[in-house]
């Protein structure tokens, strides 16, 4: 399984995150939730997306596009923002075209907000991090309010 070493923002201490795994990543020092970033394609993004706890912000994006290039940093900050509460993960189109197929994407970037598998929000276009912030809360507000409660789930991260 493919992993990332991610620095926690609050003490600094490096630690491995998989892509995929129960739970969400904390830091094995200190416990602070980290942000979840990663990519995937058609082979791994049911492992990668689809059966992540937390809802899952997808961007469908392009290399040659430089909409997605300036809207990166922002999903990136957003992801980190939200740390524990989203996982975000990236998709090439170019590399993935049963995906794009599949979320009928005609647009990049085209951005989706992913529940248990299930789509619940789609943005199309480079909007501002202001715009994303209302847009993503407002789509898991609607899904918290819809969902029963469930049980705190295992948290994980490794140093």
């Amino acid at each position: 399984m493919r992993t990332t070493i991610v620095r926690c923002a609050t003490c600094g201490n490096r630690n491995r995150v998989p892509a995929a795994g129960p739970g969400r990543p904390r830091c094995g020092a200190c416990h602070s939730f980290l942000p979840w970033i990663v990519d995937a394609a058609d082979d791994d993004f049911r492992e990668v997306a689809e059966s992540a706890k937390p809802p899952v912000l997808v961007d469908m994006w392009a290399t040659w596009c430089a909409p997605c290039r300036m809207v990166s940093p922002a999903l990136e900050e957003l992801a980190t923002e939200r740390a524990g509460a989203v996982k975000l993960v990236k998709v090439d189109v170019d590399r993935a075209p049963k995906l794009s197929e599949r979320f009928d994407i005609r647009a990049v970037p085209t951005l989706l907000i992913l529940d248990r598998g299930e789509t619940i929000a789609r943005q199309a276009g480079a909007v501002p991090i202001s715009v994303l912030r209302r847009w993503f809360d407002s789509a898991i507000e609607r899904t918290t309010v819809a969902a029963p409660d469930e049980p705190a789930d295992a948290d994980r991260a490794s140093s």
